[in-house]
């Protein structure tokens, strides 16, 4: 009953973290130069980029698919355009993932509202092959797009950058073709365990904060 209940409330988080906008903006684009400078920077990158996720608690090097490219473009530019510089990773549960990539978290006095940040635009979802199975699985330290719940977004698109990287697989199986999948932790997966072993609040925020300090391509594997 505990591992059900579990599995619950994790499914709920991950819709709730971009969960239904109000009638305010709540959008954070990039600006139109920022955008096609990013596009162009990532179009130099290989088929599957790697980046590094440089946090507070260490670096996850993590590697793009080439097989959900809707999903790898969007975050190379993201972070090739400095989006993702200096947000809080505001959703961990042990025992699950980690979530992070809401611009929001920037400012501590949008407390309130942090998971309902993003550009206004959402990415349509790969998740499936051409057999309906899924594409990718939750493994240990994939990297998977959050998204709005079922009722509200029936397509299951992506948020245009809320992310999460699973800590435990087990608990994230029932995730597999309903999330996109669309990279893998290369190295940094003790980082992932460091940071879901936070404590944290009644709303699964940690006490202390955690940034993301930047998002890089890691130029030497990118190059070979």
């Amino acid at each position: 009953m505990k591992k059900i209940v579990f599995i619950l409330l994790a499914i709920g988080l991950l819709a709730f973290s971009c969960k239904t906008r109000s009638t305010e903006t709540v959008t954070v684009d990039l600006t139109p130069q920022d955008s096609l400078a990013a596009t162009k920077a990532a179009l130099t990158l290989p088929e599957e980029p790697v980046f590094d996720i440089v946090t507070t608690e260490g670096t996850i090097r993590v590697r793009l698919f080439k097989d959900t490219p809707l999903h790898r473009d969007n975050f190379s530019k993201l972070a090739l355009a400095g989006y993702y510089d200096n947000l809080l990773f505001h959703r961990v549960i042990n025992g699950f993932m980690i979530q992070g990539g809401d611009p929001f978290t920037r400012d501590t006095s949008l407390v309130t509202r942090w998971g309902e940040g993003g550009p206004s635009y959402t990415i349509k979802a790969e998740m499936r092959d051409a057999d309906g199975n899924p594409l990718h699985r939750h493994v240990k330290g994939a990297l998977a797009a959050a998204r709005q719940g079922d009722l509200a977004n029936p397509f299951k698109e992506s948020s245009g950058s809320q992310f999460y990287l699973v800590q435990d697989p087990e608990h994230c199986v029932h995730l597999d073709g309903e999330y996109t999948v669309f990279g893998e932790t290369i190295a940094g997966l003790h980082v992932i365990d460091k940071i879901a072993a936070q404590p944290t609040d009644h709303l699964d925020r940690p006490l202390k904060e955690i940034r993301i300090l930047s998002v890089k391509p890691n130029k030497e594997l990118n190059n070979n």
